[in-house]
């Protein structure tokens, strides 16, 4: 389309959308594994421990209800990655482990719109024990549209009333990204914004990324009358907006709404809602807002406005919960829509705990200053951050640094500390084909530690997972010799000098090894 050609798109059908879901089936798992769209935000360990803490709330409370036959089944929307569900599917089963209590079983569902996706899920060496255990499944779902959900795995397809254990549904980064309306209140009245879209001259050329990134959005309004009618099933948060907003701009999520609604009538007892977003629940924070600016990275994102959501439901009766506190980066809410509500204590306790006190916004805010403080902090300060982020492996690749310069003056107990610590990380790490080399710095630590044994453990799957370095193999054949396996040790410095044959601590353990 050319400057020339201009058309006037309700917001919710401009081309913009037709472009970002292009995107996401063009990019695939590529989209994240470049890091061209965000995800540590939301998918690091952190998070995923408060939603498991949560949901095992919610399995206690319906335990303590009398409902342990049946299965509850846990919907992610927007899946993306799957590094969320693997880090939630794993603290998830830790905690009821530990707990040794009864209570109702699970299925976590993956969803997502792009086939690729699900393809690289259903090969994911992370997930394939949780499918094997039938703890996981996967689904294609189009939150504009669909109303059934049909398991790839299992071959079920879950139809509306199927459930008789209410739907917990996750939806991360997901509002802020699916077709939204956008509205203008002024005097008391809505207007309609409508988009016109300049790309340039060359925009048959690009890519759905290029676009989204070069195209520039202009607003033209119409006044809506049809938003103020009886028959408009978002009528009454309508109205609140009417009396209470000036010359607002407003993002409604009515296919979100919409899309809510759809999965609620799958189960016979309604559903929870875990979501996680820059967007705002407080109708004040949308006085006076002005036009939406495309945030673009790879794909675009808007604000979601949680306000809406939240008026809405808990209108029909839900019980609503966001932190208290402003939140800085990532609104984190759950919402309760279920019969009696406020009855579900251990789940509205976990959001207490692990959101409203200290939840993943706050640790994110603390990263952000991590990041900038990394080179003055000392190994126990590290150390503690890293217990506080769950053992995660983006903390440990950006601290292997600062920490082998700290290791000299390390203590024994800190030394161990770090040992476990290597342990639990890998345990909990998802790979996605990243270009760091997490096995390579595990064993790079551990060799400093003297700890060759482990070391060399580790080495072994970098030489599995990437191609062969002299150093690596140097790394490989001390490691050897050291344990006292002379002749590995000899063919690891070998091939080390077959790679870099001036490489010096390889020539001195050679000649070492010819004595």
């Amino acid at each position: 389309m050319t400057n020339s050609e201009q058309h006037f798109y309700r917001f919710s059908e401009a081309p913009i959308w037709e472009l970002q879901r292009s995107y996401f089936e063009e990019q695939g798992i590529k989209a994240w594994q470049s890091g061209e769209v965000p995800q540590y935000i939301t998918n690091n360990p952190v998070i995923a421990g408060a939603y498991a803490e949560i949901i095992f709330g919610f399995l206690q409370d319906r335990a303590r209800l009398g409902h342990i036959a049946e299965p509850v089944t846990i919907l992610e929307l927007g899946a993306g990655s799957g590094r969320l569900a693997y880090h939630v599917l794993k603290e998830l089963g830790e905690l009821i482990d530990y707990a040794g209590i009864e209570l109702p079983p699970f299925r976590y569902v993956m969803s997502d719109l792009p086939l690729q996706n699900i393809t690289y899920w259903q090969q994911h060496p992370g997930l394939l024990p949780f499918v094997e255990q039938g703890m996981l499944d996967f689904a294609r779902f189009d939150a504009a549209q669909d109303t059934e959900l049909h398991l790839t795995q299992s071959g079920v397809t879950i139809r509306p009333a199927g459930l008789q254990q209410p739907l917990l549904v996750i939806a991360n980064y997901f509002f802020d990204s699916i077709p939204q309306e956008l509205i203008y209140v002024v005097e008391s009245k809505i207007y309609e914004c409508r988009v016109s879209l300049q790309f340039p001259e060359e925009a048959d050329a690009l890519a759905a990324s290029e676009m989204l990134e070069k195209v520039v959005p202009e607003y033209h309004y119409r006044r809506a009358a049809e938003y103020e009618q009886e028959s408009y099933p978002y009528r009454d948060v309508i109205e609140l907006y009417k009396q209470r907003l000036e010359d607002s701009h407003i993002l409604f999520p009515a296919i979100g709404l919409a899309c809510l609604e759809r999965l609620a009538q799958l189960s016979q007892e309604e559903f929870v809602l875990l979501t996680a977003d820059k967007g705002d629940h407080r109708i004040e924070n949308w006085e006076f807002a002005e036009p939406p600016k495309l945030i673009h990275h790879g794909s675009f994102s808007l604000t979601a406005n949680y306000h809406a959501i939240q008026h809405f439901f808990e209108q029909k009766g839900a019980l609503t919960c966001f932190t208290g506190h402003h939140y800085k980066n990532l609104n984190v809410g759950c919402i309760l829509m279920l019969q009696s509500p406020a009855s579900y204590a251990h789940t509205r306790l976990a959001y207490r705990r692990f959101v409203d006190r200290f939840g993943p916004d706050d640790f994110f805010s603390m990263k952000i200053w991590f990041d900038v403080h990394l080179e003055q902090m000392e190994l126990s300060q590290i150390l503690a951050f890293w217990r506080l982020g769950h053992y995660d492996a983006q903390l440990f690749l950006q601290s292997v640094k600062r920490i082998l310069t700290l290791l000299p003056a390390s203590s024994d107990e800190e030394m161990d500390d770090l040992r476990q610590g290597i342990d639990i990380m890998w345990t909990g790490y998802y790979p996605m084909n990243e270009k760091h080399d997490l096995a390579r710095d595990c064993g790079v630590l551990l060799y400093q530690l003297d700890l060759y044994e482990d070391a060399r453990v580790f080495f072994e799957r970098s030489l599995t997972d990437y191609e062969a370095t002299a150093e690596v193999l140097y790394y490989m054949a001390i490691c050897c010799y050291e344990m006292g396996i002379g002749a590995a040790a000899s063919d690891y410095v070998h091939r080390a000098l077959a790679l870099e044959p001036e490489h010096e601590g390889a020539l001195e353990l050679l000649a070492h090894l010819n004595l």
